[in-house]
């Protein structure tokens, strides 16, 4: 039997760790079906995703994470230093590893990883989520023999390269055996016949998202029924805020708003229930938002690097299956006008949906397994 090693790399939000997780699957299953014996190692910073990941049958090498800050900050005078430290364990922890081949995902966690392969001539692999690339990945791509990204945008970024448009992966669990749309709402208890709004932060949660519905909860509470991911942090303070607004509401309307702190393993089940889905614009959310044709109104992360949030959610709305709201206008008046555009128009609605639907790309996380094997193999 081949044995095949294969390192994977990436930050440690879940926008690199699932999409890794997905081909990972990918891969697993070629070498159930073939003669072939897949060792699979994540190196770098997993945080809260590592119990996950070696859920998944992946092992997981600690590395220390550098994050260079794009504004002034004075813990960036020690990033030079945490990369030296990371570097170094990854040449030490690659030797002993030696993978066939690196497939990063990008993000600070994969800096030190790409350039450790780079310097044993490992192949190396990059997939790019956003449709403006990360500083990591404009570093990795000098060394990379393949790059892929999920945004057609991305390309001119990578000029000279051998580039392919992939889409981004999501897991298959997230794509089988899914219920209709109303038996999702009785699981989550609402009424099946009702809209629902699903509102999602990212894998951290959003403060501004959290306090902006809960505020508005009593006026969306008689038109909607709402399902709001806080984020495990943010999760106690916007419980007690929303029982603070909601205590002059009747019983019946205060249970059409259920809060979750974080989706473990039903986010099928609400993204399946939802009619629209109200979300930052990290690439792996607008991907899966597509992958199940949801119309999106998109408030993009102020801050994110590079103002990638932005150039994702404009992409997903030039494809007519979103809406775009700065949080700088994120208002009761704006938002409640933007809702009703695609809400109190079943025709627009359904346009938006099925624009949604094909945004996706199917098949990203078996072409980037692929891919890999190949190039492990070569």
């Amino acid at each position: 039997m081949k044995k095949i090693r294969i390192a994977l790399t990436g930050g440690g939000s879940g926008g690199h760790i699932y999409p890794l997780i997905a081909v990972a699957q990918k891969i697993f299953d070629a070498s159930r079906r073939s003669s072939l014996e897949a060792d699979i190692r994540f190196f770098g910073s997993p945080g809260s995703y590592r119990t996950m990941l070696e859920g998944y049958g992946i092992s997981v090498s600690s590395i220390t994470e550098s994050k260079w800050r794009r504004y002034f900050s004075p813990l960036n005078f020690f990033e030079p230093f945490r990369l030296i430290i990371g570097l170094i364990q990854s040449l030490v922890k690659m030797y002993f590893f030696m993978p066939d081949v690196i497939f990063s995902k990008g993000g600070s966690g994969s800096v030190s990883i790409v350039l450790a392969g780079a310097f044993y001539r490992v192949p190396i692999i990059i997939h790019e989520s956003d449709a403006v690339p990360g500083l990591a990945n404009r570093l990795a791509a000098r060394f990379a023999r393949r790059v892929s990204l999920a945004f057609d945008a991305a390309t001119p970024f990578f000029a000279g390269r051998s580039v392919s448009v992939v889409g981004n992966p999501v897991r298959e669990d997230l794509l089988l055996n899914r219920d209709d749309q109303k038996l999702a709402k009785r699981y989550w208890g609402f009424h099946p016949d009702e809209p629902l709004i699903l509102i999602l932060g990212g894998s951290q949660g959003a403060e501004a998202l959290n306090d902006f519905f809960i505020k508005e909860s009593p006026a969306l509470l008689r038109q909607f029924q709402i399902l709001h991911q806080t984020g495990i942090n943010n999760f106690s303070t916007a419980k007690g805020e929303l029982t603070f607004v909601a205590a002059d509401l009747s019983e019946d309307l205060r249970r059409r708003y259920h809060l979750i702190a974080y989706f473990q393993k039903d986010l099928k089940e609400a993204l399946v229930a939802a009619d629209i889905i109200i979300s930052r614009a990290g690439a792996g959310g607008i991907f899966e938002i597509a992958a199940f044709g949801k119309p999106a109104i998109l408030i993009p992360l102020p801050r994110s690097a590079g103002g990638h949030q932005r150039y994702n959610a404009n992409e997903f709305a030039s494809a007519g299956a979103g809406i775009v709201l700065e949080e700088t206008n994120l208002l009761s008046n704006v938002f409640s006008v933007q809702l009703n555009k695609i809400l109190g128009d079943k025709e627009r609605a359904a346009k938006m949906s099925a624009a949604s639907a094909a945004f996706f790309k199917p098949h990203a996380d078996q072409i980037l397994a692929n891919e890999i094997i190949r190039l492990a193999l070569s």
